[in-house]
């Protein structure tokens, strides 16, 4: 049964390249089918090396008739037996249910919470991380919207992250982030402990969420600037209302109010995304304790203890003393991901025996 669904992948790929070879296929539909043929041509080298295990044990095993052949044929028979198992564990990684968003770019959402402005400079420690994380990826950063504190804190802060398979790697940080350390402004010395939320929504595609003009309600306003001030002295401030949904957006960060638009319609759109996406997944894996986050932003996480030098991650109960290469120069944040996918992949082998 295995092998037999392993060919029909085989023949599945054949299938979709000659599509994209007719020329007949355009637009949408093209696009989904280089997303499908990219996907099985991860997967077909490792089905080769499968079928090249097998056929290696059956000549091995016919081999080992001949007197002449049976030492060379019994060397093979044992280093092919030790290969298949190999083959049959990164084969099933590999079949393992994939998200469909997992190769497009994010939107992500920090936000202050508990812990007044000391939370706020947490919540700008925490977009720096991601910044530098991204930024060594070779990914481009893109700040929507931005809501800063006199003490150079984020009680809000709303961008876009660039890059392929931006969301395989961030999917694993939405929920609730801790931060204990003395305050700048603590004259004691005591240690505080405050939190940010982070989402992290996947950027939709015009092929996977389709809005209607006629569901929307668009308001413009005056943008505000700290303190109050304009940013301008045009109406050049969005509001978009997705009627059907309730889901209401606004972006005031550029001048433009055709720019404010188009990101609000990039944050609508995500966040329409990622309710379908979770409502699929939900109902798909209803069984299933996922590694992943879903943006609940009422999970605790993660935290960062600042005396301790020590980031414990608490869904896996993984701990690393590692603060400043993860929260600093975000370079060991890749060994926290490594760790929750690893998870994630054993979770799901588990509930699929």
């Amino acid at each position: 049964m295995f092998d037999k669904k392993l060919k029909e992948i085989l023949d599945r790929a054949a299938e979709v390249e000659a599509q994209m070879n007719s020329g007949a296929i355009s637009g949408a539909e093209l696009t989904r089918l280089s997303k499908e043929y990219s996907r099985l041509n991860e997967i077909i080298p490792i089905i080769n090396e499968y079928f090249a295990a097998q056929n290696g044990i059956r000549d091995a095993s016919d081999a080992l008739r001949d007197a002449e052949l049976k030492d060379m044929a019994s060397e093979q028979l044992t280093e092919f037996k030790k290969l298949l198992p190999e083959v049959e564990q990164k084969l099933q990684l590999a079949l393992l249910p994939r998200d469909e968003a997992d190769d497009n770019s994010v939107i992500m959402e920090i936000r202050a919470g508990v812990g007044g402005e000391e939370s706020a400079l947490f919540a700008f420690d925490l977009f720096n991380q991601y910044k530098s994380f991204a930024l060594r990826r070779g990914w481009k950063i893109e700040i929507i919207e931005e809501n800063a504190t006199s003490l150079r804190g984020l009680k809000e802060i709303i961008f876009r992250v660039d890059g392929q398979g931006a969301f395989a790697r961030l999917k694993y940080e939405p929920g609730i982030h801790r931060v204990q350390r003395v305050p700048e402004t603590e004259a004691s010395g005591r240690i505080h402990t405050s939190a940010a939320s982070v989402a992290v929504m996947p950027e939709a595609e015009d092929i996977d969420i389709v809005i209607d003009d006629k569901d929307l309600r668009v308001d413009t306003f005056r943008a505000q600037g700290a303190g109050g001030q304009h940013v301008n002295k045009t109406d050049s401030a969005v509001r978009i209302t997705h009627i059907p949904t309730g889901q209401v957006v606004s972006c005031q960060s550029e001048r433009s109010q055709i720019q404010n638009r188009e990101n609000c319609m990039k944050m609508l759109r995500a966040k329409l995304y990622e309710k379908q996406r979770l409502a699929q997944q939900s109902s798909r894996d209803s069984s299933r304790r996922s590694m992943v986050g879903s943006g609940d932003r009422s999970e605790k996480i993660r935290t960062y203890n600042f005396p301790e030098q020590r980031v414990t991650d608490h869904r896996i109960k993984l701990t690393l003393h590692k603060l400043d290469d993860i929260l600093v120069g975000g370079h060991a944040l890749d060994e926290i991901i490594d760790a929750l996918n690893a998870a994630d992949q054993l979770e799901q082998l588990a509930n699929m025996s």
